[in-house]
């Protein structure tokens, strides 16, 4: 099953969400702050990464930024920033959803399975896939 980071300075966000993707066999990798998340992610890559925008430390859109210099993996902000220029602002710099605190775990964990399977290459392995695809097509071409 998948790997999916949950990058939340509240620990009780961390504890719940948690809970809900390891009910549906996802494996989970928490973290504070996107230092520690980045450090964490040389080791242990993700198959997807849920960051919050405001932490202490590193907060999201760097983590967003730095992350995207090395990986592709996909990325969904969970955040209770709350302005349109937020969204764009990340949608923009390379996340593939934003969700909005408070939030329903629900809808979180279905956009989890959304995400993923959209990285899915054909032949079912995450991780590095968009990468892996792109090189495919260029060495095809």
């Amino acid at each position: 099953m998948p790997t999916i980071a949950l990058v939340d300075d509240d620990r009780n966000i961390l504890t719940s969400v948690s809970i809900a993707l390891e009910a549906e066999g996802y494996r989970i990798m928490t973290y504070t702050d996107g230092a520690s998340a980045l450090d964490g992610f040389k080791t242990s890559p993700p198959d997807l990464a849920i960051l919050d925008i405001k932490m202490p430390r590193m907060d999201g859109m760097e983590t967003l930024r730095r992350l995207r210099q090395k990986s592709n993996v996909p990325v969904i902000f969970l955040t209770s920033k709350d302005e349109e220029i937020d969204e764009m602002f990340g949608l923009k710099n390379g996340a593939d959803d934003f969700i909005r605190k408070p939030f329903s775990q629900r809808l979180l964990v279905e956009r989890a399975k959304a995400v993923l399977r959209r990285a899915m290459p054909k032949d079912g392995l995450i991780g590095t896939s968009r990468r892996a695809t792109s090189q495919r097509a260029t060495s095809v071409s």
